[in-house]
């Protein structure tokens, strides 16, 4: 009898996990933004925090974090920036087809939630597609106690997302 699959192995990403972050990251455009290699460099760099989950030596999911002052152009990370001091912004979290439904999109997110409250943040923000709908993920983070705090319109009015916060 075997016991299955090995439970995932959390660990802060490195630059050797870049090329399979970003081909996980595109293979779920447009519900995440797409990225080039550089920007995704750039991105990690400028996270707070940025962790990926392995599983047989395969990464299973990643998730980037970034706080308050970052420095970041994204339209949806200023939309949270005009409305906190303090806050801790999920920008990415994707989970590979093999892993969904596993609850690894919850235990990144748990260790979001310590890691907010690690640096004092009130509040957890991140967005979901409207249009093109995002179902899946409204429901996943409406679970979590995620609340709409407004809506607005990106990448040249192509894509509407939810702006959603976690108070702590």
């Amino acid at each position: 009898m075997t016991d299955g699959p090995a439970a995932p192995r959390l660990r802060s990403l490195a630059e050797s996990d870049l090329d399979e972050v970003l081909q996980l990251n595109q293979r779920w455009v447009p519900h995440v933004g797409s990225l080039r290699f550089d920007s995704l460099a750039e991105l990690v760099d400028l996270a707070e925090l940025a962790v990926g989950a392995f599983a047989d030596g395969e990464l299973a999911g990643f998730v980037v974090v970034l706080g308050p002052g970052a420095g970041y152009a994204s339209p949806n990370y200023r939309y949270f920036s005009a409305r906190h001091r303090l806050f801790t912004y999920v920008d990415r979290i994707a989970i590979a087809p093999r892993a969904q439904g596993t609850g690894l999109g919850r235990v990144l997110y748990e260790g979001v939630v310590d890691h907010a409250r690690g640096v004092g943040s009130p509040v957890v923000c991140a967005e979901v597609n409207l249009d093109p709908p995002n179902p899946g993920s409204q429901a996943f983070h409406e679970r979590l106690g995620f609340v709409e705090v407004g809506r607005q319109w990106t990448y040249d009015d192509t894509v509407q997302v939810q702006m959603l916060e976690l108070v702590l």
